[in-house]
């Protein structure tokens, strides 16, 4: 069993999520939440993984 479920799920995020979130992000004025889709979606293009900090921004969008 995980210790830390909300890590499991936070690095589960699929890209194409992250695309969603930003454009509701943008049509809400979340200016934070659009930062941290950016950065999450830069560095999947570079094939980077994002910031735990990131997809903690993201994953808080839904509550």
């Amino acid at each position: 069993m995980l210790s830390d479920q909300s890590a499991a799920v936070q690095s589960d995020i699929p890209i194409d999520t992250i695309w969603s979130i930003l454009e509701a992000a943008n049509e809400l004025n979340d200016a934070p939440t659009v930062d941290a889709c950016r950065r999450a979606i830069d560095a999947n293009l570079r094939g980077d993984a994002p910031r735990q900090s990131d997809l903690a921004a993201i994953s808080a969008f839904f509550a």
